[in-house]
């Protein structure tokens, strides 16, 4: 899929279930493959970050039978059961893998390598990278703290560490670390991040204390496996939120999505703008809150995003830029440094995209501001080998009259493979 193309057809109606959400896809082969014993994961996200975490996993000695790929079955080796690969284990474009990995095979009897694809070697490390050896970690980057890692397993100590940013991968990479310590670890950050570690590591029966913005975990308990059933990624149902909230006469229903109080940031946002959403069927599923979401179209007004919105909706801002896009008057995102060093700089590619499609929009240090326009219109625009943004953009064509092109969208594979047909029955239905 080289490029996707998008035109005005008329309202979206109809209900879809998005795909698994993939934050916890990652974490399931993780926890599972440290447990003691078999384990069950329903509904794994079939793309291509997650399949790097279960192929890496694999590449260890692990034994994953996914000849049914709605439930994938997981003999798991306890902490100390991972054999050492025989080659560079190659993260693709999942950042969530290599960041999550560092933690656990820093800890390991033996070395190993972590790279990825040109957009991941790219991204900072340093993040992970100064926690873990304060703990003891040996990692080698390349200069300027990037990928590949050369990671030489050693003992481990606990530490007490207060993170200077708010993460869930760099919170994920101590709190795995953590469990190979004699001694309990805690971290610290300034703000919430999400929290699916905390939730699986309860639920592997892990020593886990949770203080608001402070988790600590006691190390060298082994791992209970188990059965998980993963819940719809709402990061992958917020393209369709804002499809159905910009597209006129719209009406959807989004089935089974989680609803983590730590993600939903997205969806207080678009209400706040005065996008018609209502949560349905509210329940919970292996621990993650659940709920079916419907959308209508509404008439959305330009506001003001930062603080802690900001970091719940830290994977949702493209999409968010293409509803300010079509909202009445000016939306202002600030506090929203992190993105600049997502898969792209989605700061700087959100703006020079959209003002391919005559959107007017200026650029901060950490955030922009989108002036929202009745004239926006098609353009050619390029995905800057990031699927949020691919995505976005086509999401951006829906209202507009005229073919608009997004190129190189085979990234989208790393998060949502079905992305098109999913949005073409919403026109059938």
């Amino acid at each position: 899929m080289r490029r996707i193309k998008t035109k005005h057809r008329g309202p979206l109606h109809g209900e879809i279930t998005p795909p698994a959400d993939k934050s916890i896809s990652h974490r399931a082969i993780m926890f599972a493959s440290l447990a003691e014993g078999n384990s069950t994961i329903s509904n794994f996200l079939q793309a291509e970050d997650p399949l790097r975490t279960l192929q890496a996993f694999r590449k260890m000695g692990i034994e994953i039978d996914d000849s049914d790929k709605n439930r994938i079955m997981v003999k798991g080796r306890g902490l100390h059961g991972l054999s050492a690969p025989e080659d560079v284990i190659d993260c693709g474009n999942s950042g969530t893998t290599m960041r999550l990995m560092s933690g656990v095979l820093a800890a390991q009897s033996f070395s190993s390598v972590l790279s990825g694809d040109k957009f991941l070697r790219k991204r900072p490390m340093g993040r992970i990278i100064k926690p873990l050896s304060e703990m003891g970690a040996d990692i080698v980057p390349e200069p300027g703290g990037y990928p590949p890692l050369h990671i030489k397993g050693k003992n481990l100590q606990p530490v007490t560490y207060n993170s200077p940013i708010a993460s869930a991968q760099v919170k994920s990479a101590i709190l795995l670390a953590g469990l190979y310590c004699k001694g309990r670890t805690t971290f610290t950050e300034p703000g919430k991040s999400r929290d699916h570690t905390e939730r699986m590591l309860l639920s592997c029966g892990a020593d886990i204390t949770i203080n608001d913005l402070e988790v600590s975990i006691q190390g060298t308990k082994g791992l209970t496996p188990f059965e998980i059933t993963i819940p719809g990624d709402l990061s992958s149902a917020s393209f369709f939120i804002v499809a159905a909230l910009i597209v006129p006469d719209s009406d959807i229903v989004i089935k089974n999505a989680g609803i983590n109080p730590t993600r939903t940031g997205v969806i207080e946002i678009l209400q706040s703008m005065g996008g018609e959403i209502s949560l349905q069927h509210e329940h919970e599923v292996s621990g993650e809150p659940v709920a079916d979401i419907r959308v209508r179209h509404s008439r959305l007004s330009g506001t003001d995003i930062g603080g802690d919105l900001v970091l719940r909706a830290i994977d949702e801002f493209p999409v968010i830029c293409v509803a300010s896009a079509m909202a009445r008057g000016k939306t202002r995102i600030s506090g929203a440094a992190e993105l600049r060093v997502k898969e792209s700089d989605r700061i700087a590619s959100m703006s020079t995209e959209l003002k391919k499609m005559g959107v007017n929009v200026e650029e901060f240090e950490d955030g922009l501001a989108v002036e929202g326009s009745e004239k926006i219109r098609s353009a050619t625009v390029q995905s800057h080998g990031d699927h949020r943004i691919a995505m976005s953009l086509a999401i951006a064509g829906l209202p507009i009259e005229g073919e608009t092109t997004v190129e190189d969208t085979e990234c989208v594979n790393t998060s949502f493979p079905g992305f098109t047909d999913l949005l073409d029955t919403l026109y059938s239905s």
